[in-house]
């Protein structure tokens, strides 16, 4: 499920929405040519470095537990368009890049506490084996965000490697203030298997659940999350174990 570092406060409109999509990023040259695609505006610059213990996405779990570096660098238009790219480096096998992202973005204003999103994501696995390299894929998607508290979107899902069509996911997500700069998060979604386990599973059905539940503190540019997570998503024969819970450490720039 989606998440997303933001750097604004519930209530606020968002200055850097996607200055860090779903603990994933790569390279400023794609952005930099992606840029040269869109109507020329002035635009805001960003950047976010981090610390995971590991690397889920709904529900599948990319790395093993070990320490995750991930960087990121996004530009934000005065009109609503984001590009965004960022990479996750396994510290246990050094050298590795588990996972990269290249994202378009258009956001919408209805008024002061909606907005809508839509999104173009390319997800690439360069160090992960052919078995998580499976999810190699193109997503395209689109969210309904109220006052930064609530998220709920909807994605249509293109493998790269594999043939048929495409597939589909969901989900929700709460992020709701406590106070002394810490939230309560959680959130629920539901997605198709990405990589079909027919010859494991015959009788397994097309869809799992996922989802998460923690506390959040963010200062400035610093935020610390602690995440309980959970799926009933059944593991293909090798695939790593997702761990209950994750932690992630990170930094606005």
């Amino acid at each position: 499920m989606p998440d997303h570092l933001t750097t604004c406060e519930p209530g606020k409109a968002p200055a850097r929405r996607d200055a860090f999509v779903a603990r994933r990023r790569l390279a400023v040259a794609v952005a930099l040519a992606a840029a040269g695609t869109l109507p020329a505006h002035a635009g805001d610059w960003g950047a976010t470095v981090a610390v995971s213990s590991q690397l889920v996405d709904r529900g599948v779990a990319v790395t093993p537990p070990a320490p995750i570096v991930q960087g990121a660098v996004n530009w934000v238009s005065r009109d609503g368009w984001s590009l965004g790219v960022s990479a996750s480096y396994q510290t246990r096998d050094p050298g590795r890049v588990a996972e990269t992202l290249a994202q378009v973005a258009k956001s919408w204003s209805l008024s002061d506490d909606w907005q809508i999103q839509a999104g173009l994501l390319d997800y690439r696995y360069p160090g992960g084996g052919s078995g998580v390299r499976t999810y190699d894929r193109t997503e395209l998607g689109a969210s309904v965000i109220w006052r930064d508290v609530l998220t709920a979107g909807v994605s249509a899902i293109k493998l790269t490697h594999r043939g048929g069509g495409l597939r589909g996911a969901a989900d929700v997500g709460l992020r709701w203030p406590l106070g002394w700069h810490v939230s309560a998060t959680g959130g629920i979604g539901i997605a198709q298997y990405l990589a079909p386990l027919s010859r494991y599973y015959p009788e397994r059905p097309d869809r799992y659940s996922y989802g998460h539940g923690g506390l959040v503190w963010q200062n400035g540019a610093w935020r610390v999350e602690l995440i309980h997570v959970f799926t009933n998503r059944e593991r293909n024969r090798g695939e790593r174990p997702v761990s209950p819970w994750t932690a992630t450490v990170a930094r606005t720039f």
